[in-house]
């Protein structure tokens, strides 16, 4: 069905486009492109600087004006920008796309450049390089994306997480999820940060204690370039030990007004951007989406467990004078879904739901932020944000008891209630000052007020209460970056950042420091250090052991934080203007890992793959684990109309639990291979074809394997924790191929696609199960060939 519904909407979809192309007239052959550009630290605007058009001829360009503001009127395609000013590095913006449905706004900021006496100029320039991080402190391990590169990929479906998963040392492998393990590392220690804001998993279907989800809130459309890292970051993270996805939403128009309309695999959405009046330089933008097959379900296209969603995303800018800028945004979602067991298919191994189970689960989170920057001097600005955010989630489960050798259902009794409520309230604030050239220093404080309110019951086949806990805390860090200069070549950013959870008054200091050597103008060698530590889950610290007596106790509470030292050294090499070539190798050893008090194979470094809560109790930090490996990233950047990225990793990820056995963790599939590559072709005038191909081979996870002889005497599946994480899967293989086309008209650009995605419909394996009425184990797969369409109208 689902294949089918896919193919009448692009049916639909192609009859509409095509008809469109005949109302209008000849297109128009240029657009604005324009921007503002500041001081990297300080803010402040770069006056005077020359922007100009790399190739044109005669040669098209312009200088900032007092505020730093620049507007060109370019040719519809694609143009590079060269910006150039007495005293700074040069500025390099290539690929930049111009339609004829949208304006380009760039947000742009130059770096100061280290002059000496009798010292030569600057000859390795980092902002040459189009993945250069947003943050001048990192100095590993951190490439940054833009929303282009996230739309543009084969199998990303617009969504950061599942875009990411294309990078060096990051495995996705699961077609159900967009968790991330990036160096063999758990998907739950991902920090997710939003316009300088720690927030809550972005996700739809997001459960509390995870970092992933099938569908993503954040909209692609609506970001600005952002920085994904993988280790080693700078000083201003904490409480996260894999990654950290540093997003940021762009500004709307705010001179003149624009729409959007879109569908594609996240929903139908609409958005509209612009200024609040022509006196003033205020802007706002908004969307809002709805799921696309819960939509289809309304109209009579029905799939086995329809996910139901909807989003809408808010954001405002006030310029306040000529020092002050005033942001607000809101991100609001709610999510449902139900699995009954009589529907799952076990003849094909349906991988979504299990046939003894019928689940309910509800989810609703909201999140917003205002904040206010300063630019005190030409060397100072300071920034302070007051933010909230709620997350929900229900679930209600029903055992299905059904008559013997049938699927005939005789009941279904309740065997499971749980409501999760975390509510958040947040202060950060923050500061940035350029002592010189040579120096920059920054630093901050962060408060998280918590307040939760857990309810969970086992309700069948025996009564359990896992978690009956209403209460509150703080997570407060401050932290301090330096960045220095020390010669033309070398540079140091160096920072400290601290910790303390109120629940059980644990702290922690982490010390950072990281060096960049540039050998010549094309290449350099980078080494960093980082001291990590993260939080247990708030439902690991609130879950109930039972005492013999009746009794419950909390007896995770006074868990510390899990921490690493985690070692970085990289080479990079600009093999030309466009093509890079990157290695790092890592070792990350993580210790004061949560492992149960009484021997077995149990670590928190297993969980956080999964939507249920974690039900282990006595857990104390005694454990450890490592991970190391290389990466290697071979990349060509969009340019002559065509890109490739070639991404390999080689790693090996341990841990101990209380056994004393080394196993290994879920996550350790040893390597991970991703290729892709596009080329952009002009038809016609007004027309382009693109073309995009992704390739991913993976090894397998491994599992808890399941042993059926005790499973049919205890009519459920039990493991075989004696060998935990020793039976590995069979490997993960999956080709994807995106067709697309796109269409220029006056005022308005339309794009249209199909994402052919597992190409070959290979099988994956995503997971074994028991089924008490088959007394079998069972071998679910994960998504096979599946297109999808995606429509998209700027105008």
């Amino acid at each position: 069905m689902k294949t089918l519904f896919t193919s009448l909407l692009f049916a639909t979809l192609l009859s509409g486009f095509g008809g469109s192309s005949l109302v209008y007239g000849q297109v128009s052959k240029q657009q604005v492109v324009r921007g503002q550009l500041r001081d990297a630290v300080s803010q402040s605007p770069v006056v005077g600087a020359t922007v100009v058009v790399v190739g044109s001829s005669p040669l098209v360009g312009t200088t900032t004006d007092s505020n730093g503001n620049f507007r060109l009127s370019l040719a519809l395609g694609r143009a590079t920008l060269k910006i150039t000013y007495t005293g700074y590095e040069e500025v390099l913006v290539p690929d930049v796309v111009i339609n004829a449905g949208k304006e380009v706004i760039l947000d742009l900021s130059m770096t100061e450049a280290f002059t000496s006496l009798n010292e030569v100029t600057v000859t390795y320039n980092r902002n040459d390089d189009p993945t250069v991080a947003n943050n001048e402190m990192a100095t590993v391990s951190t490439r940054s994306f833009s929303p282009s590169e996230t739309l543009r990929y084969a199998g990303s479906l617009g969504d950061p997480s599942r875009m990411a998963a294309n990078f060096a040392g990051v495995s996705g492998a699961n077609d159900a999820r967009n968790d991330i393990v990036v160096r063999g590392n758990s998907p739950a220690s991902v920090l997710w940060r939003l316009d300088g804001v720690n927030i809550p998993n972005p996700n739809h279907f997001g459960a509390l204690g995870t970092s992933g989800g099938p569908v993503s809130m954040l909209n692609t459309n609506l970001l600005a370039k952002s920085d994904f890292m993988s280790g080693a970051f700078p000083a201003e993270y904490a409480n996260a030990l894999g990654s950290v996805f540093d997003l940021r939403l762009r500004k709307g128009n705010d001179e003149k007004y624009e729409y959007l309309a879109q569908i594609a695999f996240n929903g139908v959405e609409v958005g509209a951007e612009g200024p609040y009046s022509k006196k003033s330089k205020a802007s706002f933008l908004a969307n809002y989406r709805y799921s696309l097959f819960g939509l289809m379900s309304n109209i009579g296209f029905e799939i086995a467990g329809t996910p139901y969603y909807q989003d809408f995303t808010f954001k405002t800018d006030v310029p306040i004078g000529k020092k002050g800028n005033l942001s607000a945004w809101v991100i609001g979602g709610k999510s449902r879904i139900t699995f009954l067991g009589e529907d799952v298919d076990t003849e094909t191994g349906d991988a979504y739901g299990e046939e003894n189970t019928n689940t309910r689960v509800n989810y609703e989170t909201g999140m917003a932020a205002v904040s206010y920057e300063h630019r005190f001097s030409n060397k100072t600005v300071g920034k302070i944000v007051f933010s909230a955010s709620r997350t929900f989630e229900g679930f209600e489960g029903d055992t299905v008891i059904y008559a013997p050798d049938s699927k005939v259902v005789l009941h279904e009794i309740e065997s499971q209630n749980a409501d999760f409520t975390n509510e958040k309230m947040s202060v950060n604030a923050s500061f940035a000052h350029k002592i010189s050239a040579r120096s920059k220093l920054s630093g901050g404080v962060i408060l998280d007020f918590n307040r939760y309110n857990l309810q969970d019951k086992q309700l069948y086949p025996t009564q359990l209460t896992t978690r009956n806990s209403d209460g509150q805390t703080l997570i407060s860090q401050a932290y301090v970056q330096w960045k220095y200069r020390l010669s033309q070549a070398l540079t140091l950013n160096t920072g400290m950042t601290g910790m303390h959870y109120e629940l059980n008054n644990s702290a922690v200091l982490e010390p950072r420091i990281g060096f960049s050597y540039a050998l010549n103008s094309r290449s350099a060698l980078n080494v960093a250090y980082g001291l990590h530590s993260n939080l247990q889950p708030l439902l690991l610290y609130n879950y109930q052991t039972q005492n013999p007596d009746g009794t419950y106790s909390l007896t995770n509470k006074d868990m510390g934080f899990t921490r690493s030292h985690h070692f970085v050294t990289g080479y990079e090499r600009n093999l030309s203007a466009s093509i890079r070539l990157k290695v790092e190798a890592y070792y990350q050893s993580l210790f004061n890992v949560p492992i149960s008090s009484t021997p077995n194979y149990y670590s928190v470094l297993v969980e956080g793959a999964n939507f249920a809560p974690t039900n282990q109790g006595n857990l104390v930090n005694e454990g450890t684990g490592r991970n190391y490996g290389v990466e290697m990233t071979l990349e060509k950047s969009f340019s002559k109309g065509y890109y490739f990225l070639l991404t390999t990793s080689l790693f090996d990820s341990k841990y101990k639990g209380s056994d004393g056995v080394e196993r290994n963790t879920p996550f350790n599939s040893h390597y991970v291979v991703n290729v892709l590559a596009g080329k952009e072709i002009a038809l016609g005038r007004n027309g382009l074809l693109s073309l995009n191909w992704k390739l991913t081979s993976t090894g397998g996870r491994y599992i808890r394997p399941i042993d059926l002889a005790a499973s049919e005497v205890a009519g459920r599946a039990v493991y075989n924790d004696a060998n935990a994480f020793l039976q590995q899967q069979s490997g993960y293989f999956r080709t994807d191929f995106k067709v697309g086309y796109k269409l220029n008209r006056p005022h308005a650009t339309h794009e249209i696609a199909i994402d052919l995605q597992n190409f070959t419909n290979n099988q994956n394996v995503f997971q074994q199960a028991y089924n008490p009425r088959t007394n079998r184990i069972g071998t679910a797969y994960q998504q096979g060939f599946l297109p999808i369409p995606f429509y998209r109208l700027t105008f």
